[in-house]
């Protein structure tokens, strides 16, 4: 038979088992959460990467549609996003005719917000 002290020793060492094992519980459930969250901003970022070049190809054919049709609304909008728009003059060459009315190019900048 136990004696008293032996008892209340292994009853105290069996709770806190208890409480380490319910704590590994706890840290364990939350460490599979944030793995899952980071998990899903991995895929985000991968997936916006693929979409990087449509969204510039979309950029610039705004920013080409805002300087040939002079559209003040577009460079406004494209301008609230922090993309400035500037118009690139046809170079000239020396014996060439005067240049197009229509710019040749567009400057599409990206501005630090």
């Amino acid at each position: 038979m136990l004696k008293q002290t032996e008892f209340r020793l292994l009853t105290l060492i069996a709770a806190f088992t208890l409480l380490v094992a319910v704590a590994n519980i706890v840290l364990f459930s939350q460490n599979r959460d944030r793995q899952q969250e980071v998990t899903a901003r991995g895929q985000y970022i991968q997936q916006s990467v693929q979409l990087e070049s449509l969204y510039r190809e979309i950029v610039k054919a705004l920013a080409d549609l805002a300087v040939r049709n002079n559209d003040r609304p577009i460079r406004d909008m494209l301008a609230a996003q922090g993309i400035s728009v500037t118009a690139n003059p046809a170079p000239v060459a020396a014996s060439a005719a005067p240049a197009p009315s229509t710019p040749a190019a567009t400057d599409v900048k990206k501005g630090e917000k």
